[in-house]
């Protein structure tokens, strides 16, 4: 049993953000780069992103500074945030965002020709530079120019299926090529795990169909350490109706431009339960003040509140909101005359792979960057603070992987391993019977969306947990797919993500629960508040013994401390 063995010094798995900006950062130190990627290059999530960069640039208010930035960041965390990478990515993302545009990026513009920066939640200053409201496909756009301008080697409709170990170093990956379903190997010094989040685990999200969670899937079965994987951000407004596209992000750039929230009776309710911030209050209590509304009867009829922005001058709307304008004018609704309707929608995994401030793992030469990357933005994220972290971290993420790749030999590749994963990725197309892929997949999320979504408890936390359990042993042993082609078979390459995110869900439920808290974004209507004095810590996942073991690690904090940890000392 052979298989086709792909040498390359630096290797980049996902091509959003993150990964391009990575893959650009190793070309800077002349290592031979390869960029891998689930879809085709350019159609990563980032390009979904609307709202913005975030970066104390203080062009509209000149007290915005690093500090602040990083003080609003933890504030929204949590505190479960690691101090170290926040520091790093608040001082770094102004001279990211003008790497972009050097590279040749079109931010817009105040009157005077400095980057606009507009207001977005739980932020104290206009901080978030934006694109009218097209950001990530802006961003996008000019890495990928970048990339090629370079000649990086580009790898698309690749599905990676494991990472590889050499002892104690990554060795590596194993990929089906979707064109042509062969099963090939991957050597490589340094990789760099940039595959993005795993929205698709819930039944209504903004996440690309690709974000299904395979790289915390693949560091977890390497044994790499993950973190806080029980943080999972809701966004407050996605799209209710039409149906077809329900979840579809409605950016915050909409309520950064002044968008009331209101309920069916008219009544502007984020007054009752943040009456300072109000709409710009942090997404995880605007999320959960949206659902209380709806549960206590206040929704609309389609189980949704009112985003309004009618009131504004229709040239503010047209210049800054185009593309919400020409989507909701798409589905017959004018949002410069009349509301929209929205509900919250699965958006962001705060938890993931756990790297110190030199996206270093505890596997030698395996880095990470963006959204698969845990513990920077702690227990919410800040909109506008993931663009930046994908290109604040990108960048030092290639930048560390060139460096590793330069001082060490090629890894071993483990021929045991490989066969086994090759037999483990064929068996659902080699099986004549069993259940299919699109039953399991409806029923798991169904499972996270009513049972470990924006409310938790105990008992629907340990009914999801023995679901999701019953779930993988039938999967293991009965899934199967009805093509048994191999060259373009979505089909079978949608059978290995459920895999994955059988064992994504298993992390966060088992996370959740070991929390008996509320904390950031999970909360638990059993254990309503937070309990610092237990539970003030990250849970950090590994696998050892073949077991999924959760351990409580200490917060440190540097600079920051938050006012309930000072008042105690």
């Amino acid at each position: 049993m052979t298989f086709e063995i792909i040498d390359a010094e630096v290797l980049v798995v996902g091509a959003g953000g993150a990964g391009c900006r990575a893959a650009i950062a190793a070309s800077d130190l002349n290592q031979d780069v390869l960029l891998i990627t689930r879809d085709i290059l350019g159609k990563a999530h980032t390009v979904m992103a609307e709202g913005g960069f975030n970066a104390a640039l203080a062009n509209l208010d000149p007290d915005d500074s690093w500090e602040v930035h990083a003080r609003d960041t933890l504030s929204a965390g949590a505190y479960l945030n690691d101090q170290n990478l926040v520091e790093i990515l608040v001082k770094e993302a102004p001279e990211r965002i003008l790497d972009l545009e050097n590279y040749g990026a079109i931010f817009s513009r105040t009157p005077d020709g400095f980057i606009m920066q507009r207001p977005f939640g739980h932020q104290t200053y206009r901080r978030t530079c934006y694109a009218g409201d097209r950001t990530g496909h802006e961003i996008m756009a000019t890495l990928t120019e970048e990339l090629r301008r370079r000649d990086i080697i580009i790898m698309d409709e690749v599905f990676t299926t494991s990472l590889l170990r050499d002892d104690n170093r990554v060795a590596g990956v194993t990929f089906v090529d979707i064109r042509t379903g062969n099963f090939k190997i991957i050597r490589a010094s340094s990789v760099v795990m940039a595959t993005g989040g795993a929205g698709r685990i819930y039944e209504i999200t903004t996440n690309a169909q690709a974000d299904v969670g395979s790289g915390y899937a693949m560091a977890y079965k390497a044994n790499v350490e993950l973190v806080d994987m029980e943080q999972f951000q809701f966004h407050p407004t996605g799209i209710t109706v039409p149906l077809s596209a329900r979840g579809r992000l409605v950016t915050e750039g909409v309520r950064g431009e002044g968008g009331i929230l209101l309920n069916k009776d008219g009544e502007r309710f984020m007054k009752r339960y943040n009456p300072r911030l109000m709409e710009l209050a942090g997404r995880d209590e605007v999320t959960r003040s949206i659902v209380t509304e709806i549960l206590e009867g206040r929704g609309t009829k389609n189980g949704a509140v009112f985003l309004d922005i009618s009131f504004l001058p229709s040239r503010i709307i047209e210049e800054r909101l185009p593309t919400m304008l020409e989507d909701f004018l798409d589905f017959g609704i004018d949002i410069r005359h009349e509301p929209m309707e929205v509900t919250p929608t699965a958006h962001h995994m705060m938890g993931g792979i756990r790297i110190n401030g030199r996206t270093e793992t505890n596997l030698k030469g395996f880095y990470a960057a963006g959204e698969v990357v845990g513990g920077i933005h702690g227990g919410n994220r800040l909109g506008g603070n993931a663009l930046a972290d994908t290109q604040v971290f990108g960048r030092i993420a290639g930048n560390s992987a060139a460096k590793h790749a330069a001082s060490v030999s090629p890894p071993k590749l483990d021929r045991d391993f490989i066969k086994k994963e090759y037999l483990r990725i064929r068996a659902p197309i080699e099986r004549e019977n069993g259940v299919g892929i699109s039953t399991e997949r409806n029923q798991l999320q169904r499972n996270m969306w009513s049972k470990a979504g924006i409310f938790r408890n105990e008992q629907d936390l340990s009914s999801a947990l023995h679901l999701i359990k019953k779930q993988q042993e039938r999967v293991d042993s009965q899934l199967m797919v009805n093509n048994q082609a191999t060259r373009y078979n979505t089909e079978w390459i949608n059978s290995l993500e459920l895999y994955d995110m059988l064992l994504v869900t298993e992390m966060l439920i088992r996370s959740a629960l070991c929390r008996k808290e509320s904390r950031g974004a999970h909360y638990r209507t059993d254990y309503p508040t937070s309990n610092h004095d237990e539970w003030f810590v990250n849970i950090v996942i590994k696998k050892q013994n073949l077991q999924m073991v959760l351990e409580k690690r200490p917060i440190i904090t540097t600079n920051w401390k938050p006012t309930w940890l000072r008042n105690s000392q």
